[in-house]
């Protein structure tokens, strides 16, 4: 569906060419466990391995047929006569499209794995290099406390690790297939001869199968996903607002002759950033569609088929392309660290109001009572546009419970980022 954003490997990954040729690595694979027990005739499945079936041989039979396993079936008779009876032998078509299905998330989710790596290390190269890079912080938009660039990098950091974590844990969870006949009671097959079969592919059995692999598996996988473009897109709103005008502190890379806007010649927009923005709504959708995808009538309907067919390849495509771009900006940010300070500045010294309240309490003041004094010399100190210190100093109470070296010292940034080096560390980050 979005080809465009992809590499060509993963745009492998859900070609038609690559779909058969698993289709056909599947049922030779099953053809040998028959032949070893002694079911089939030797060298059935080294028959099928050479037939070197083509994608658009299989589609036009499925216009005949009208399903396409019956299709791949056909085009295998068709090359191969006789030898090709055992083909498909007490499999149903769920056999080898959940398992086909399966073994194309793992190629996929593994690209999407590899991006993600790349982000983090990109985090935490972020999160070292501007540790002592001090910055507002802010909350509901509005100036709090002081933290380091580097410091909001390395949340980020913290982030995307637990996603890869989650990411890890999905795929496996989808490391499963089934080759268990109609209802998944093996009839015509046996148990060791699926799990022998799906272990050569890298897979689990599915414990209790209908004629499906549960989709809980592949849902779990797509919220995931859903929930990576989640912290995509947190980070990509915060560094959206570092770029507004107002704010100044971080710009996504910008080409030498790249416009910003057709009318204005000097916009430089984070479009960059928008379109990850928009991505991540995206994942969310095929997250919905993949949850939606659990519910089948008794041991099996096709309702969900033709979602999976669209979500596997877009939802790991637009994950691997999101990851690649953030990748991209994150490489080539653009940070201005005495715009940060300047911003910081920008407040008169407003961040330390907790630390002169909580200075005013050590001191022997009810808190509600040191909160009033704190908070009328901030008003003051933004009424009349001058340094929050030099209005407190003219507290009597803040001087005579503090005095002037005591109010210094709530400014004080060494003392406000002297734990800095422990929470790194606690993040496994030095």
């Amino acid at each position: 569906m979005i080809d465009r954003y992809s590499t060509p490997e993963l745009t492998d990954c859900w070609s038609h060419e690559r779909r058969f040729e698993l289709f056909v690595r599947v049922e030779a694979l099953y053809l040998k466990a028959l032949e070893s027990q002694g079911m089939v005739p030797k060298g059935t499945g080294d028959r099928l391995l050479t037939l070197n079936i083509r994608s658009d041989e299989v589609t036009r039979l499925e216009q005949e047929t009208g399903h396409e396993v019956v299709a791949f079936i056909k085009a295998c008779e068709a090359r191969a006569g006789q030898a090709a009876r055992f083909i498909h032998f007490g499999l149903t078509s769920s056999d080898v499209m959940d398992t086909v299905f399966s073994l194309q998330l793992q190629e996929a989710t593994t690209f999407v794995q590899q991006e993600l790596d790349k982000v983090i290390d990109l985090l935490a190269g972020l999160a070292l290099k501007y540790k002592d890079t001090p910055m507002i912080g802010r909350t509901h938009g509005i100036h709090a406390e002081p933290v380091t660039f580097g410091y909001v990098m390395l949340g980020y950091y913290n982030e995307f690790k637990r996603q890869a974590g989650r990411l890890t844990a999905a795929k496996d969870g989808c490391a499963v297939g089934k080759l268990a006949g109609a209802v998944g009671t093996h009839v015509h097959s046996s148990p060791g001869i699926e799990e022998s079969v799906l272990a050569a592919l890298g897979l689990r059995a599915e414990p209790a199968a209908t004629q499906v692999v549960a989709r809980d598996r592949y849902a779990n996988l797509f919220g995931v996903l859903a929930g990576l473009g989640g912290s995509i897109e947190r980070l990509a709103v915060n560094l959206r607002h570092m770029q507004r005008t107002e704010v100044s502190e971080a710009y996504e890379p910008f080409g030498a002759k790249q416009a910003g806007s057709s009318a204005m010649p000097h916009k430089r927009n984070p479009v960059l950033l928008e379109n990850i923005t928009g991505l991540s709504r995206l994942l969310r959708s095929y997250a919905m569609a993949a949850f939606e995808n659990q519910a089948l009538w008794h041991e099996r309907d096709i309702s969900h088929s033709s979602v999976e067919r669209v979500i596997g390849p877009d939802a790991t495509t637009v994950g691997h392309f999101a990851l690649r771009r953030l990748g991209r900006i994150l490489q080539n940010l653009d940070v201005d660290p005495a715009r940060m300070r300047r911003n910081m500045d920008a407040s008169q010294g407003l961040w330390a109001s907790e630390c002169v309240l909580l200075a005013l309490v050590k001191a022997g003041l009810m808190r509600n009572e040191a909160y009033g004094i704190v908070q009328a010399a901030a008003k003051r100190a933004i009424a009349e546009r001058r340094p929050f210190v030099d209005v407190l100093k003219q507290d009597e109470r803040a001087v005579q419970l503090l005095g002037s070296d005591g109010l210094d010292a709530c400014f004080d940034l060494g003392h406000v980022f002297r734990h800095i080096d422990a929470l790194y560390k606690r993040s496994g980050l030095t």
